[in-house]
């Protein structure tokens, strides 16, 4: 968990991906901690992407840094305690002027049941999982 963490770090933007209907969504995210012992993502309740993650809780992340890529394979669960919201928010605080602990926006989603394989050109994809 820790090097995809890092990983992503790393990037800065990474693309989230979901599902609406029989239609793939994605998007740039910038978001990502370690809360509990648990990867999350944040982004606001009022937002599409929340919407479609309550849906289908299954999601994609993919990444690219350093000549290599990442996919993150999960179903995003949320983590609904302040606390996680206040970790977020102390690890972005550039978001505070959006979002508070508690505001009923702010929304942090755990990863839970993750498939991450790093690839490259280069070399033979790798896979943990978490």
């Amino acid at each position: 968990m820790e090097e995809v963490y890092a990983f992503l770090k790393a990037c800065g933007t990474y693309y989230l991906a979901t599902v609406e209907g029989d239609q793939p969504r994605v998007r740039p995210f910038g978001t990502v901690d370690i809360f509990d012992g648990r990867l999350t993502i944040q982004t606001g309740r009022k937002k599409d992407v929340a919407r479609q993650i309550f849906q289908n809780p299954k999601v994609e992340l993919c990444g690219f840094h350093g000549g290599k890529w990442l996919r993150v394979a999960a179903k995003a669960v949320e983590e609904p305690r302040l606390e996680a919201q206040e970790h977020m928010l102390d690890a972005y605080p550039n978001l505070r002027d959006r979002y508070a602990p508690g505001d009923g926006n702010n929304l942090i989603f755990a990863l839970t049941e993750v498939t991450a394989t790093f690839s490259s050109f280069t070399e033979e994809p790798r896979t943990v999982t978490f």
